[in-house]
């Protein structure tokens, strides 16, 4: 048999087919919404982004980027969702504001192009300086800010954990820029001690979400052996075995997007085998337009919510094929710690 046969790896024309279906609903102004006339956030607009940009898309990539800068403020931030017609809900949150590092890193991975490090890295500056006024004494990060900039009064793990690998990727890019932000290394250094102590009161609990269990690894906050011992210590509450993982244990619900980052968070602390069969379990969830289903309901096997094939899903599925088949100078994004960070 194949590598992608034994693997679950998407084939060339696959990986085509995929990211001509993200880039069909990608608007005229580049925002790519999660499914047609939905809406858009920073976060998920970006994963789909770098989806487009592995599939080759690079225009179509930078189109994306260029909706975020349009549409920053002065002071750095994005509400959190927007529709084609303009904003649908104006909450501030932290972790979707900072992800925009994480593309552009990835783009620069992608290309070597420092042009655009040169034209991308001052909104970089702007999102990452707004989200570490969020930074709490520890080293938490707020949630998120209310429109009239009130702070939510608490932090959440998969958040911080996201902003972590973020913050590095901005500093990375910071010293691509020749403008290197030594200031931020101690902000990355608490926010990474706190993720790994997790002490009482630090994180809002959010046990039963899939995301709190493997995002500290997936970002890199967690590594070595706490990191693996962390993936297998509640595996069995996450997963069914053969589907995928469940975005919430005490329900049956495996979603595509959970399953795909779970698989690269596994590959992080070299579980290949967990990995692989895993990410074996999407093929189940792909449809013959070459979209992904965002999630199944067991055992009945109905598609959730709604039937819903969205972009980010999809976008999951490529970062994750990318990073197990190595096909890509952007393929070890979250299996590498970016930069000279700490």
């Amino acid at each position: 048999m194949t590598e992608a046969a034994t693997t679950g790896l998407l084939t060339a024309d696959q990986i085509t087919q995929t990211a001509d279906a993200i880039a069909e609903w990608q608007l005229p102004t580049g925002m790519i919404p999660w499914v047609p006339g939905g809406h858009a956030d920073p976060w998920n607009h970006v994963e789909a982004a770098m989806a487009l940009a592995t599939a080759g898309r690079l225009s179509a990539a930078e189109h994306a980027y260029t909706w975020l800068a349009d549409l920053q403020h002065d002071d750095g931030s994005w509400h959190q969702y927007y529709t084609e017609d303009g904003v649908e809900h104006d909450k501030f949150d932290a972790n979707v504001i900072a992800y925009i590092a994480t593309g552009i890193w990835h783009h620069y991975l992608l290309t070597g192009d420092t042009g655009i490090v040169d034209d991308m890295f001052p909104m970089v500056e702007r999102a990452l300086d707004w989200v570490f006024a969020l930074q709490q004494p520890r080293g938490e990060i707020l949630w998120a800010r209310h429109n009239d900039g009130t702070p939510w009064t608490f932090a959440l793990l998969t958040g911080s954990s996201s902003i972590f690998h973020s913050a590095r990727c901005a500093y990375a890019l910071s010293e691509v820029a020749g403008a290197a932000r030594s200031d931020w290394l101690e902000r990355i250094d608490r926010l990474g001690e706190v993720l790994r102590a997790q002490p009482e009161g630090a994180f809002a609990p959010k046990n039963r979400w899939a995301m709190d269990w493997y995002y500290p690894v997936l970002c890199g906050a967690v590594r070595g052996q706490p990191a693996i011992d962390r993936l297998s210590a509640r595996r069995a509450n996450f997963t069914i075995d053969g589907l995928g993982v469940k975005c919430v244990g005490d329900r049956p619900w495996v979603t595509t997007a959970e399953t795909s980052e779970c698989a690269i968070a596994h590959l992080a602390v070299g579980d290949r085998a967990t990995a692989e069969a895993l990410f074996r379990t999407t093929l189940r969830l792909r449809h013959d337009s070459g979209r992904y289903w965002t999630g199944e309901v067991h055992p009945e096997e109905v598609h959730f919510p709604g039937g819903e094939m969205s972009t980010y899903s999809s976008a999951a599925v490529l970062l994750a094929n990318d990073a197990l088949s190595n096909a890509t100078p952007a393929a070890r994004l979250f299996l590498d710690q970016p930069g000279s960070a700490p």
